[in-house]
């Protein structure tokens, strides 16, 4: 790589300090095993333990340091014991979200061998899909963190969700892009949308957008699902999607249905991306009660490494970036494959330090 590229890096409350030196353990191997050069990392001090030490949840220059780096890494953000005085949790990376513009929210849904399937049909090992979650409106954009609630004294609150065209044109054009790639790896190229159309205006609109972009790609197929039926759909037949593109809420809370089918959260990987910045962070919590236990899965921090760095492919240039995303990827298939890979949080036997091991040495 010509010049270094910089990461903030947010390792947060719990186990996201244990996850975020695995990940980037392992980033680092691939950059070197690829003959690139090091990645330029910039610690960024955020979350409930910061904010009950400060009464700040992000330090001072945070934001514009996060801002100003090529890509950003969260560990996890939150404590259940930590409160604002509204009872809401402590979560700055929402605001990064609004901030940066981060509406593409990429969760990648996979079946990996010798990992558990909470599903009896045996097609549930051929599970490969990803969850676009719109990331920075729908009913998020009431959340506590922006101050945009209606809160009428002690009687009654109202929050809005809001669909703009602007950002659900973009993002529908990231879904069917998207799609294009994963064709490009033999996946179907296949976008559904998922939304609430037959009740709230909001979701009509929402599905009106998805139709006029998807006529600027007619050599991909796309298909519409209500969200209840798709709730359904991804205990009946997860094998049958491709790319899921949702609303905020609706994605939250799919996408952890979807990881619960291929093992657990530690296996869910997320980038959030928008036009000019890219956080990456495993989509878990932060696990307080078992944080510094040697526990903690930390392949979805992994993961979410792997994703950072084919971002960084592409905002680079430099192939080799891609590269490394892949042998990671292959790493953790591979590892998983020949029964090296057997995570605590599955029954395994293997915490934190063995599974980040077994992955290093595969890459």
């Amino acid at each position: 790589m010509p010049d270094t590229a910089r990461i903030a890096v947010i390792r947060g409350d719990g186990i996201g300090v244990d996850v975020t030196e695995a990940a980037l353990a392992v980033v680092d191997k691939a950059m070197e095993v690829e003959g690139l050069a090091p990645l330029a990392y910039e610690r960024i001090e955020a979350g409930a333990s910061y904010f009950s030490e400060t009464g700040r949840d992000i330090e001072p220059d945070g934001e514009a340091r996060a801002g100003s780096a090529d890509a950003i890494f969260l560990g996890a953000i939150g404590l259940p014991s930590v409160r604002h005085a509204d009872g809401t949790e402590i979560s700055p990376h929402l605001r990064l979200r609004d901030l940066f513009g981060l509406y593409a929210g990429v969760r990648p849904v996979r079946a990996y061998p010798n990992a558990p399937q909470r599903l009896a049909d045996p097609r549930a090992a051929e599970i490969d899909l990803v969850i676009l979650r719109e990331s920075t409106e729908g009913l998020f954009y009431s959340a506590a963190a922006h101050g945009r609630s209606q809160i009428i004294g002690d009687v009654e609150v109202r929050d809005t969700l809001r669909i703009t065209r602007a950002t659900t044109e973009r993002l529908h054009r990231f879904a069917f892009h998207l799609a294009e790639r994963r064709r490009e790896r033999g996946r179907p190229g296949h976008v559904t949308c998922v939304d609430k159309s037959n009740v709230f205006a909001s979701m009509a609109f929402f599905r009106k957008i998805f139709d006029e972009i998807a006529l600027e790609h007619p050599h991909l197929d796309k298909g519409y699902s209500y969200v209840d039926a798709q709730a359904l759909d991804l205990i009946r037949r997860p094998w049958a999607f491709d790319v899921l593109v949702m609303e905020n809420m609706f994605g939250d809370i799919l996408s952890d249905l979807a990881g619960g089918l291929v093992g657990g959260m530690g296996m869910a990987a997320c980038a959030e991306i928008g036009d000019a910045h890219g956080l990456f962070q495993p989509a878990h919590g932060s696990a307080p009660d078992i944080m510094g236990q040697d526990k903690a899965n930390p392949l979805a921090a992994i993961l979410s490494g792997a994703l950072m760095l084919d971002y960084l492919a592409e905002r680079t240039g430099v192939a080799g970036c891609a590269s490394a995303a892949q042998r990671v990827e292959r790493a953790v298939e591979d590892g998983f494959a020949a029964g090296e890979i057997r995570p605590m949080e599955f029954g395994g036997d293997m915490g934190t330090k063995a599974v980040t091991r077994a992955v290093l040495n595969r890459v």
